[in-house]
């Protein structure tokens, strides 16, 4: 009878051991494949204004279509929109990017959202404090922040869209709302204000990832700067972000600088990194082909894949608009073959 009985109880404790580690597998791929995710996307934060001024889209063959399905049947699986606080216009404000991000979340999209912090553009040359915030101290700064933050983003929430990734700050590469913010100046402050965004975006959502974003991505000495102050003042953020808008001429030599800072700053910080802005001039299509082929496979090589993704900025530019000519439509409103990029 002991026998029978330990012969019963190594048997269920060999099936359940089996079980275990039948049940495991598919669990390990389902994290490996989360893992593996790439995101290929494009930031169209222009798209409210140009449909609201009746400019179309047309797919390959010419049929008129909406942008995002164009940009999803080109390959692409996720969008990117900024947020500016009290913009002179209609666009780009909470309600403008609730609007766009619902649409997008409806088509299966990934969500970036991009602040700003700021009424207009935020960039290298020009970090403004939004006018409503223009007396407020350092410590009011950061209240502002992690206010608007929360409120962009569970606003977002409440509407069915969980942000994947947010930036906190636009092409920081001397810090944000100058003077107090200028990373030049005052290091720790910027990392103060970083960190005010981190915790908001956390409060919503704490899988969501915090993207700090630089320009000229192929600038290591830039990036090290930055990251070893803010690492120094202790900044809390997840992943590396930078812009690339190399030439016709020399996107060759500019993807294998930024693949080099790339892992660099995956071995210096442990940190994530993704490509949040590309663009190459429209009237070179083949080349920006190459191009954005190449900073793709490049940034999907990054080590302990540890690159996240690329996203173009605004392709759905073209003509007239704004006057830009990085965009990846041609005169008549359709993709021209760099997108063709994306689909692999």
């Amino acid at each position: 009878m002991y026998k029978k009985k330990l012969a019963l109880m190594l048997s269920m404790i060999l099936c359940i051991s089996f079980m275990s580690g039948y049940k495991a597998m598919p669990f390990q791929l389902n994290k490996a494949e989360a893992a593996a995710t790439f995101a290929k996307g494009a930031d169209v934060s222009w798209l409210s204004e140009m449909e609201s001024y009746n400019w179309s889209f047309y797919n390959s063959n010419g049929t008129k279509q909406d942008l995002l399905q164009i940009l999803k049947d080109k390959g692409m699986d996720s969008v990117r929109l900024r947020v500016w606080v009290n913009p002179s216009l209609n666009f780009s404000n909470k309600a403008d990017v609730v609007k766009q991000a619902v649409r997008a979340k409806k088509m299966g999209l990934r969500i970036m959202i991009d602040f700003h912090y700021s009424d207009t553009w935020a960039d290298p040359g020009k970090q403004a404090k939004p006018a409503a915030w223009s007396s407020k101290s350092l410590a009011e700064l950061n209240q502002a922040v992690y206010d608007h933050t929360y409120d962009v983003l569970n606003t977002l929430k409440s509407n069915g869209v969980t942000a994947e990734w947010v930036q906190v700050g636009n092409e920081t590469n001397d810090g944000m709302l100058w003077q107090d913010g200028k990373a030049s100046s005052n290091m720790k402050n910027f990392a103060q204000l970083i960190t005010s965004g981190y915790k908001a975006v956390k409060a919503v959502n704490s899988s969501s990832k915090v993207i700090v974003h630089l320009s000229n991505g192929y600038d290591n000495s830039l990036f090290r700067w930055m990251f070893d102050g803010l690492s120094a003042n202790g900044a809390k953020y997840d992943v590396i972000g930078m812009s690339l808008y190399p030439s016709q001429t020399d996107w060759s030599t500019l993807d294998t600088q930024a693949l080099a800072n790339m892992n660099d700053m995956v071995a210096r910080y442990g940190k994530e990194v993704m490509v949040c802005e590309v663009g190459m001039d429209v009237t070179a299509p083949a080349q920006a082909k190459s191009f954005l082929t190449d900073i793709i496979a490049k940034t999907k090589s990054v080590s302990g894949g540890k690159g996240l993704g690329v996203f173009y900025w605004e392709p759905e530019s073209y003509g007239t608009w704004y006057e830009y000519t990085k965009g990846a439509f041609d005169s008549s409103g359709k993709p021209t073959a760099a997108l063709d990029a994306f689909k692999n």
